[in-house]
């Protein structure tokens, strides 16, 4: 996940909320431990701002009297009101509109006439109980019910591969999968499902821990050069090192292959589901769930932002295919190890011999022979497990997506470190994000993108951050390689600046010379917590996802906006007062 420390949140405890009548009965079962996903995330780094008074902002409170039924009320978020009143008398709401899957398929488009950005919202980390069952039940079913009130699209879950299959290979329990998945068909939401392949934990945002399987635990402890590894030997367990992705290293069976067989299963398991209510499969390829090295990890302060990180490739799998490339370079003595100037996680480009602007190592032959290397091998590892995912997911109607950092700190500088040792051959004079959507073109997936709603100016300055212009990089890139682009937000922001830098993101209206068409493909909100259901944050939101629904072509004024959003917070009062109360608990 791209960071931005001037945003880091951390505590994710909203604050209660006052009820007007009884409070919500009864006690959501599945109960997590100490370590829910609402814990408060300790970090201790540091950042600068630079207009302070714009950020966090709320608009202010609507005058009751701004709030009449309205009658020129959309149709479809009517229906969705009118749907989710107590759940006893709920009843399904119809779908009418063209169906999500065959709108991604045309690059993109929200339901309904007018063409617009559907809206997800990322599920809880802990979403799923260690035990495999659903966690805070009654909060899950009210804040699904709240989301799709909202006009929102559907949601994004991770489905842990160390919880689905954990104890034995090949042994599959999609337990609270089943019932979270039937859960959103009945409210009518899409979902988009990431296979999640890492472990929870050491990452921007991780509150609860879902370690990597235990017996594959047990084969990284046998052989620790199954791991990811830095030049100190420091051994990273977030996910298989990429080096072993063709060995048979896991109970007989290669990394890639326990990835297809994972997808298999779920294939099957929610085949009835496919292409109606599950409309997305993102394919976890790293940490976090990204396509890129273990380049910045925050587990036991190893590395803070805005530190340009340290390359992962010491691990004998990686040293060994190193060799092999020199060797076919001609140059051997290039083969034993990687840099060995390039600082540590912590420094800064200038700080290094490697990263330095003026007679910097990675403008050398050198570097340009490592730095291919280094970027190519997470190339083909994306290459490899796509293969595998395209064919499993053929004809069932779904479409495939892959997740790629926003790495924007120090991305001013010449070098762009950071970049380089998370695996993105991105500098000033090299395009790094050109060969990674020519990958996904080649089969078919989409480019999600992180650090959608962060702003340049927002940003430590002294760190060279410029988010925007990496966004900007990366948009251009996609629409060379004619792939669709789709977005996040990295890190929970709820205020109307980083709701209005979404929108012109999501427009993709470059330099202001933008196709009609072209706008991202979705957008997933990061996240789904007690913060999003308090009042003015959800005024906010409700608001937001009016807006990218109706796409960037539809102009109407603020005032008119601002009405409706109050009439929806208005109507779905109570199941998001239940939402929130519920997730406190």
């Amino acid at each position: 996940m791209a960071l931005n420390m001037t945003h880091q949140i951390g505590a994710l405890a909203g604050t209660p909320i006052s009820l007007e009548g009884s409070p919500v009965s009864g006690d959501s079962t599945n109960a997590v431990n100490a370590s829910a996903v609402w814990k408060a995330v300790p970090t201790n780094l540091s950042c600068k701002i630079s207009k302070p008074d714009m950020m966090d902002s709320v608009s202010p409170p609507i005058s009751p009297c701004r709030s009449p039924v309205l009658s020129n009320m959309r149709a479809d978020l009517s229906v969705a009101c009118r749907a989710y009143a107590p759940e006893s008398t709920a009843t399904p709401v119809s779908e009418t509109d063209r169906d999500y899957a065959e709108l991604y398929k045309q690059g993109g488009g929200a339901k309904g006439k007018e063409k617009g950005v559907p809206v997800f919202v990322m599920m809880p980390l802990d979403s799923v109980t260690m035990s495999n069952g659903v966690n805070r039940r009654k909060a899950m079913d009210a804040s699904l019910r709240a989301l799709k009130s909202a006009g929102v699209e559907g949601i994004m879950m991770d489905v842990w591969w160390g919880l689905v299959e954990r104890e034995q290979p090949g042994h599959y329990n999609w337990g609270g999968y089943n019932e979270l998945i039937e859960m959103a068909k009945r409210h009518g939401l899409k979902v988009q499902a990431v296979m999640s392949f890492h472990q929870c934990g050491g990452n921007v945002g991780d509150s609860v821990t879902i370690p990597l399987p235990n017996w594959v635990r047990e084969e990284m402890d046998k052989d620790q050069d199954l791991a990811y590894t830095d030049q100190w030997g420091r051994r990273n367990y977030e996910y298989v090192s990429l080096g072993c992705d063709t060995v048979p290293a896991l109970k007989g069976r290669t990394p890639v292959q326990c990835y297809a067989d994972f997808m298999r299963a779920f294939r099957d398991n929610f085949n009835q589901y496919l292409g109606d209510t599950i409309v997305e499969i993102q394919v976890g390829m790293g940490p976090a769930g990204e396509l890129r090295y273990p380049s910045y990890p925050e587990l036991n302060g190893t590395w803070k932002f805005p530190g340009i990180g340290a390359f992962q490739c010491y691990d004998k799998y990686m040293l060994s295919s190193l060799k092999a490339a020199a060797e076919s370079a001609g140059k051997p003595e290039w083969g034993s190890t990687g840099p060995t100037d390039a600082g540590h996680y912590n420094n800064w480009p200038e700080d290094t011999p490697f990263f330095r602007k003026d007679g910097g190592g990675w403008n050398s032959e050198y570097g340009e022979f490592f730095l291919g290397w280094y970027s190519q091998m997470l190339i083909e590892h994306g290459e490899r497990i796509l293969s595998s995912a395209k064919s499993i997911f053929d004809r069932t109607g779904v479409k495939i997506s892959v997740k790629v950092a926003g790495i924007h700190w120090h991305y001013g500088t010449r070098s762009h470190a950071p970049e380089l040792t998370a695996g993105y051959y991105n500098t000033r004079y090299r395009d790094g994000y050109l060969p990674i959507a020519h990958m996904l073109g080649r089969h078919g997936a989409i480019f999600n993108f992180t650090c959608i709603e962060m702003r340049d100016h927002e940003q430590p300055q002294d760190a060279l951050c410029a988010p925007e212009k990496l966004v900007r990089q990366v948009a251009l890139a996609t629409q060379a390689a004619h792939v669709p682009l789709a977005g996040e937000n990295a890190l929970p922001r709820y205020d109307e600046y980083a709701h209005e830098q979404i929108l012109r993101a999501s427009s993709l209206n470059i330099d202001g010379n933008s196709e009609a068409d072209a706008q991202m493909c979705a957008f997933t909100y990061l996240r789904m917590n007690p913060d999003l259901f308090q009042p003015d944050n959800w005024r906010q939101f409700v608001g937001f996802v009016k807006k990218m629904n109706e796409g960037k072509d539809v102009h109407r004024c603020r005032e008119q906006v601002e009405r409706e959003a109050e009439h929806f917070v208005h109507v779905t009062q109570p199941f998001v007062q239940e939402a929130a109360v519920a997730l406190m608990h």
